[in-house]
């Protein structure tokens, strides 16, 4: 009779366990959803968004640079030939 009333507490505090652990997964999420929320609202980004744009700069910094000296060459090829004439 004891062993079963420990056998049956134990199971209960097992269940217990299983129980707040979900409880734990579903509170995770919702305060999850709700900081995703709070930053859209405010108009933050997460982190993911912030280094693929931070990469997308970084690219159009390069083609910037490298179209500058494009134009540089451009100008002085174009002063040269006027000279030229």
């Amino acid at each position: 009779m004891k062993r079963k009333i420990i056998d049956d507490l134990g199971g209960m505090v097992s269940g217990l366990g299983i129980a707040a652990q979900g409880a734990r997964e579903e509170i995770e999420q919702a305060v999850r959803g709700r900081v995703d929320a709070m930053l859209a609202e405010n108009g933050l980004v997460s982190r993911e968004e912030f280094e693929a744009v931070r990469e997308m700069a970084v690219v159009a910094r390069e083609e910037n640079s490298q179209l500058s000296e494009q134009i540089k060459q451009l100008r002085a090829d174009l002063e040269a030939s006027q000279k030229a004439k």
